[in-house]
């Protein structure tokens, strides 16, 4: 590379157009003044964050699935803020068992309907623990005895294991029980699914939202661009010959070509239904906890923005339902499995990244973990701070 196309090259380059990126991009240009091109496979930006509107129904689709915005940690909210409003939405979800709808997380009101009773706090959590048997007070090592010890058998057996089947595709008992260690069950008929300081969901969507942080000239876009496709100027080999600071957000495993191994995800697919009503369900997530039902879940995305009721079309709707698998190489990655096997072979390639100089690796891909939004709002803030911005430094 001749020293005029180095300096052609841009300060910084981030692969991947998801909230870590667009975090990483919008601070770089703010506090460093750097001129920041960022690359992306897909045909957008936003990540798995992206939205679109449904023309038909005016619903705002979530293209990646259902993503609510939710967070107790104040740099982050004060951060998101800057870039958007939030509407005053709080996250409610439903399940259906055996023909009846009944409210999630389990709480009072969950209990005594499924009881059909009128137990009080105390009376039900003395149910509870009695249901749990043996296993009542103990750590369980698997998914299956850890949900008997949280919620009791019945409890247990009609929401969560049929459930959760479905989503990993394994017998509870070979699942670890950290999946669902923090398990809610609530002695009061709250039902507010997350537990947060602030909730909400974006007034103008996702997309405008993730738009509004890189509205700057020193950040350009480039989609629908492979890091690995050496046709294209800003390719691995040739950023890293040219010692451009980069930003990594893919699979970690892709990045070395595989060469330890392949690391395991789950993935989902959605099937869109249309139905001739306003509304089908009531709710934005309904759960289907039952065994004979395939998908584990169904989203009505017109039900997450009801303040925009007067520009939706009040005779169609659309619904997505989610089926859950295990991902192949080419899939769209979504929850990493994390095995104990998955787990070594993680750190291996982890050691790896480390002896990448100018590379930061970040994101859920990138560090194969999963994050709910603020958390990677967090890590891109801190990342930038403690990784990136010496990176630029010393250009």
């Amino acid at each position: 590379m001749t020293s005029n196309e180095r300096n052609a090259m841009p300060d910084l380059v981030i692969v991947g157009a998801g909230i870590f990126g667009l975090t990483i991009a919008q601070q770089a240009v703010e506090k460093l003044g750097a001129q920041v091109t960022i690359i992306d496979v897909r045909d957008h930006i936003g990540g798995n964050a992206y939205s679109y509107m449904d023309p038909e129904t005016g619903a705002e689709i979530h293209k990646y699935g259902a993503h609510l915005f939710h967070t107790s940690n104040e740099r982050v909210w004060d951060y998101v803020n800057r870039f958007t409003d939030f509407t005053d939405y709080v996250h409610r979800v439903y399940a259906t068992h055996d023909g009846e709808v009944f409210p999630l997380p389990i709480n009072l009101g969950t209990i005594n309907q499924f009881f059909h009773a009128s137990y009080t706090p105390a009376q039900a959590k003395a149910l509870i623990e009695e249901q749990a048997g043996e296993l009542a007070g103990t750590d369980p090592a698997n998914l299956n005895d850890q949900g008997i010890s949280l919620i009791g058998r019945p409890l247990y057996e009609a929401f969560i294991k049929n459930y959760t089947a479905k989503q990993w595709q394994t017998d509870a008992s070979e699942l670890p029980a950290s999946i669902i260690k923090r398990l809610p069950v609530r002695f009061n008929y709250n039902n507010r699914y997350f537990k947060d300081t602030w909730e909400g969901l974006p007034k103008d969507g996702y997309t405008t939202w993730l738009k509004r942080m890189i509205d700057d000239p020193r950040i350009s876009v480039r989609l629908e661009t492979d890091f690995f496709d050496e046709s294209q100027p800003l390719n691995k080999k040739a950023l890293l010959e040219a010692g451009v600071p980069v930003v990594y957000t893919g699979p970690v495993d892709r990045y070395f070509d595989y060469d330890l191994g392949e690391l395991k995800w789950r993935t989902v697919d959605f099937k869109e239904v249309r139905y001739d009503e306003g509304d089908h369900f009531g709710c934005p997530v309904m759960n289907f906890s039952d065994a004979d039902v395939p998908y584990t879940r169904a989203i009505e995305f017109k039900n997450f923005n009801p303040e925009r009721a007067a520009e939706q079309n009040p005779d169609r709707t659309v619904v997505w339902e989610e089926y859950s698998r295990f991902a192949d190489r080419d899939d769209e990655p979504y929850y990493p499995i994390n095995t104990d096997e998955d787990k070594a072979l993680y750190a291996k390639y982890k050691a790896k990244a480390a002896e990448e100089p100018k590379v930061v690796f970040g994101g859920r891909l990138g560090t194969y973990a999963y994050y709910d939004m603020d958390q990677v709002f967090d890590q891109a803030l801190t990342s930038f701070a403690t990784e990136v911005a010496p990176l630029i430094a010393q250009q």
